[in-house]
């Protein structure tokens, strides 16, 4: 079987909430979304000495959908509507902005090792200003299949179906292959994919990428075989092809005006973004914006 030359993306290294690096694969110049999907940090693996963590400041979101998977580590999430969640590996949680929401995000003083996906979703133009939300999924669909295990976090895939919910056609799975082997998948053809390799080596048809590197493919593919080196972690995500968003800081939306607008009301401690409770701290400060109202 062979399949189209993937685009191969490599990760930029960040470092957020203090000492967490993280490994950014979208967006970039290469690729700004594949679907809906528009946002995707490797957080980790990272160890911390005593008294370290992760500790991210009250920040706002607008018209997306945070989606965090967690794979090994206790993270607490607080956010504006009076939510307060512990996620643990094997969980998922999603958070929808909508018009505006802000939240928290800190490791817990039992967490010594953090691993986890971060990964935003562009909402359609229709939910830009929709009302936002949160929802903790602590149960996903998970099988095996060659001796490799699949756990399904979004959309269809294999006669499973995620809880979570979105709105655009998505999927979004895990796959990790303590001993390493070989697995077909059947894609929808419809979707463009991608393929980031969290830890370990993926052969996909005669081309190997490494940690940190994205395999992105454009719609059209219905199947791909997969040789995983032993241990090897992989997250898929696929989408329709989506309207493209604008980004700014934390910001995503459909004009200039939208973003410029939602930067200003989070500078002005506007009630749009409201206030995490419990959090004592300063909020994040958003950059100068690039551009001007008009």
């Amino acid at each position: 079987m062979s399949t189209p030359t993937p685009q191969r993306i490599v990760a930029r290294t960040a470092e957020i909430g203090g000492t967490l690096p993280v490994n950014r694969v979208l967006p970039t110049r290469q690729r700004r979304q594949i679907g809906a999907w528009c946002f995707l940090d490797h957080a980790g693996p990272a160890r911390f000495e005593s008294g370290e963590g992760m500790h991210v400041g009250a920040h706002p979101h607008t018209c997306l959908q945070t989606f965090t998977w967690m794979i090994e580590g206790d993270v607490l999430h607080r956010d504006s509507l009076g939510n307060e969640q512990l996620i643990r590996p094997g969980e998922v949680n999603l958070m929808t902005a909508g018009r505006g929401i802000s939240h928290t995000e800190d490791s817990t003083d039992a967490t010594d090792r953090l691993h986890a996906a971060q990964l935003w979703i562009a909402l359609p133009p229709h939910m830009a200003d929709a009302a936002p939300a949160f929802t903790h999924y602590p149960d996903l669909p998970t099988w095996q299949q060659s001796g490799i295990d699949f756990t399904l976090l979004v959309g269809d895939f294999a006669g499973h179906t995620s809880p979570v919910e979105v709105y655009s056609p998505l999927l979004g799975l895990d796959i990790h292959s303590p001993s390493g082997g070989e697995c077909e998948l059947t894609l929808n053809p419809a979707f463009e994919h991608g393929l980031l390799v969290m830890e370990g080596e993926l052969e996909l048809d005669g081309e190997r990428f490494a940690e940190n590197e994205l395999a992105a493919l454009d719609p059209g593919v219905s199947a791909l075989r997969l040789t995983l080196t032993p241990g090897s972690r992989l997250i898929l995500i696929g989408g329709e092809p989506a309207e493209k968003v604008l980004m700014f800081w934390n910001f995503v939306g459909y004009s200039r005006e939208y973003i410029i607008e939602a930067t200003r009301e989070w500078q002005a401690e506007s009630v749009r973004f409201g206030k995490v409770a419990g959090f004592d701290g300063e909020r994040l400060a958003a950059p100068t914006l690039p551009w001007r109202s008009g």
